[in-house]
C-alpha cells in the first residue's frame, strides 16, 4: 500500500532535477545534480521519461557487516534486455566531486567502469569505498534522496537471501515494486526507443 512518506516538496533549484519514486513501500524523493553529473542524470532521466523504471523493483539490500542499519539498496531493470538503453561513459566522483555520503544516489555497474545503465543504488550511511581512487574507477554518484528516507531504511531491513558472489545473501525475498518514477522538474525527454516490455505485457 502506497503511503505518502516523502518530505514536503520544495520548489525546483537550478541544475537540480527531482524525481519521485512511488513504490509499494512508500514514496522516495530524489534530487539529481545535473550540473556536476550531467551525463549520469541524462541517462537516469531517459529511463524515467520513457517509463523504463515503472514496474521494476528494489531487489537488493546490502547491509553493512559491522552495522546492519547501514549499506545500500539497489533497484532498476536488472538484466531486462527489453528495457535497457546504451551504457554511457562513467562520470567518476573524482570528476564530479559528488561523494558517496548518506542517502547518495549512484549508478550500479558491472566490472567495466562504463557499463552503468538501468540500475541504481541509494546509500544508507557513508560509503567512501564507492568513491574513485587512483587505483579504482569508483561509481557514478549523481544525487541524493531528500525524502522518504524512512522508506529507504525499511527496504534495507527487509529479509534477504540467495544471490551469488557479491550478491550472496543480499537479494530481497519479496522485492519492493516501483509503481512509477515521476519527473518533477523540467520537460520530459523520452528517447522514442522501442518499449518492448509494454508489448510483452499487452500480449
Amino acid at each position: 500500500m502506497l503511503t505518502a512518506t516523502a518530505a514536503p516538496q520544495t520548489g525546483p533549484r537550478p541544475g537540480i532535477v527531482r524525481v519521485r519514486l512511488d513504490t509499494t513501500a512508500g514514496r522516495i524523493l530524489l534530487a539529481l545534480d545535473a550540473r556536476r553529473a550531467p551525463k549520469t542524470v541524462e541517462n537516469f532521466m531517459a529511463y524515467v521519461d520513457d517509463g523504463r523504471f515503472d514496474g521494476t523493483t528494489f531487489y537488493r539490500a546490502a547491509r553493512g557487516k559491522k552495522d546492519s542499519k547501514t549499506g545500500f539498496i539497489q533497484a532498476g531493470i536488472r538484466t531486462d534486455a527489453r528495457r535497457i538503453l546504451p551504457p554511457f561513459p562513467l562520470e567518476t566522483t573524482a570528476r564530479t566531486g559528488i561523494r558517496h555520503l548518506d542517502a547518495t544516489v549512484s549508478m550500479a555497474r558491472a566490472a567495466s567502469p562504463d557499463s552503468a545503465g538501468g540500475n541504481f543504488v541509494i546509500t544508507i550511511g557513508p560509503a567512501p569505498q564507492m568513491d574513485a581512487r587512483p587505483d579504482f574507477a569508483g561509481y557514478a554518484a549523481f544525487g541524493h534522496a531528500i525524502g522518504g528516507l524512512d522508506v529507504v531504511k525499511r527496504i534495507l531491513a527487509l529479509p534477504s537471501g540467495g544471490g551469488v558472489d557479491a550478491f550472496k545473501g543480499q537479494m530481497i525475498l519479496k522485492p519492493v515494486k516501483i509503481i512509477r518514477a515521476v519527473r518533477l522538474d523540467g520537460k520530459a525527454k523520452p528517447t522514442n526507443q522501442p518499449r518492448a516490455w509494454l508489448l510483452t505485457q499487452a500480449g
